[in-house]
């Protein structure tokens, strides 16, 4: 009897605590994986530094490129020598800012000189004041560059953000300024690539919502971050019982390199929102899981492909070590065998300035080897 009097009294008192500790909960501001906050490895001075290049040119102008693939039929498979160039050429000042980017935020990691971040910070408050790639006048390939410039940019920031040398400390209201158009920019790519058809939801979207991904973590938007976590969901219950992604499998002879070519951004996905508390590795019963074996089996044997596709397939991407930058976080949410952590040994470090740099670095430390180019 006075048990349960004692329950009643005390009711409101434990409602009120757990309300609270849901809410605190609810509150704790977003984080990158463990990685993600190393210090710098050193702080060097004198004059050994590699400079700041000429800066790329905002681009302020329409987002209407050219295809690769222009010409091709639907599959969207075969390239087109002179359309790539003529795509390669009007996009180069995004892709030295992308690249430019992930390089030298590497190097301040590694060499900690004043001047790499400075060049770094001066490059993205330029084209944040600019207001670049935000025109509202684009085609697929426009967004599409939109898009991957996000992930590549607001990746490699959230190393500078989160590292326990605090190297923004001194650098506010640059800080401010470049979070503020990485997050105006995510919202754009939400209205890019928000509620497609099924049938036109392939590796695009997974790498929007990876772009959004990191730009919740680097502004602290929990509205991004529950974006990227519903386009995931989408993306991984395309998987199907084999392993396979239907989308991806009507790219023919690629179908191989773009199943492999969406994992990256998945793998990324689900790492960051595993260290937010959200779960998602056994969605579509471990599909994520199911798509990165296909893909590893497709390697060793692109039979299998051939045998959904009937064509054989084009292996030319996949020879690239870099192109499997995915087994990092992939092998920190999943028991990887024994076979793939040799494999991933053998080819590392990843650097891919598309996820923002140095992944080895991030996720297994201990194996960075060297410092080969990004």
């Amino acid at each position: 009897m006075r048990n349960s009097k004692l329950k009643t009294l005390l009711a409101p008192t434990l409602l009120g605590l757990a309300m609270f500790a849901g809410a605190t909960q609810a509150a704790a501001p977003l984080r990158p994986p463990q990685g993600y906050f190393a210090p710098v490895d050193k702080f060097k001075t004198g004059d050994k530094s590699e400079g700041c290049d000429a800066m790329p040119t905002p681009y302020t102008g329409p987002l209407q490129f050219r295809s690769k693939y222009e010409g091709s039929d639907k599959a969207r498979a075969t390239l087109n020598v002179q359309s790539e160039k003529a795509f390669r050429d009007t996009t180069k000042d995004i892709t030295t800012l992308e690249r430019g980017t992930a390089k030298r935020v590497m190097q301040f990691m590694r060499d900690g000189r004043p001047e790499q971040l400075d060049c770094t910070l001066n490059w993205l408050t330029a084209w944040a004041k600019a207001d670049a790639l935000m025109s509202k006048d684009f085609n697929h390939t426009g967004k599409s560059m939109r898009k991957w410039a996000l992930g590549s940019m607001a990746s490699s920031y959230i190393r500078l953000k989160f590292s326990d040398s605090h190297p923004l400390a001194q650098h506010q209201q640059e800080a401010q300024l470049i979070e503020a158009w990485f997050s105006k920019m995510a919202d754009q790519v939400v209205s890019d690539w928000d509620n497609l058809p099924l049938e036109k939801t392939n590796n695009h979207s997974y790498w929007a919502a990876w772009s959004v991904m990191a730009t919740s973590v680097a502004t602290n938007r929990r509205d991004l971050f529950d974006w990227a976590v519903k386009e995931y969901k989408v993306g991984v219950n395309q998987v199907d019982a084999d392993g396979f992604l239907p989308n991806e499998l009507k790219r023919q002879q690629r179908a191989l390199a773009y199943h492999n070519y969406a994992l990256p951004p998945l793998a990324m996905i689900a790492s960051f929102a595993q260290v937010n508390g959200v779960d998602l590795r056994q969605e579509n019963n471990g599909a994520l899981k199911r798509l990165g074996d296909r893909v590893l089996a497709g390697v060793k044997d692109p039979d299998e492909f051939e045998k959904k596709n009937g064509k054989e397939q084009d292996m030319t991407d996949l020879k690239e070590d870099m192109k499997f930058a995915w087994l990092e976080p992939f092998c920190t949410l999943y028991t990887c065998a024994p076979d793939v952590i040799e494999k991933k040994r053998g080819m590392q470090p990843f650097k891919t300035f598309r996820l923002g740099g140095d992944l080895t670095k991030v996720y297994d430390p201990s194996h960075e080897k060297g410092n080969k180019g990004s």
